[in-house]
């Protein structure tokens, strides 16, 4: 069985879904549960450990979630970490059946 995961530092995390708030967290559940939904978040509390860091390490460490979305309401660095996964299923470097999305959610 899967589980759904929110990385969010500042949103309320949906009711179907496990909240994580940092990179640490997210990287652990990655790397220890079968992950259906990963909906992921750029700017968190550090500067340093965002969101684009995190897709960057999953790439690396092959570790992926059946449904990728990232709801960061920072248009420029969300766009960026879905370029990235984009670019990484046209490498080959990512499976080309999961399904990454782009989708902002309102901070408020």
């Amino acid at each position: 069985m899967s589980i759904n995961v929110f990385l969010d530092d500042y949103r309320q995390c949906p009711p179907d879904h496990t909240l994580v708030e940092t990179i640490d967290e997210c990287f652990a559940l990655l790397t220890t549960e079968k992950i259906g939904h990963l909906s992921l978040d750029h700017d968190l509390v550090s500067k340093t450990q965002n969101g684009f860091v995190l897709v960057q390490l999953m790439v690396e460490h092959q570790l992926f979630a059946e449904r990728i979305t990232i709801h960061s309401a920072n248009a420029g660095r969300g766009k960026a970490m879905y370029r990235y996964l984009k670019q990484a299923q046209m490498e080959l470097k990512m499976p080309s059946s999961i399904k990454v999305t782009l989708r902002p959610l309102p901070l408020h």
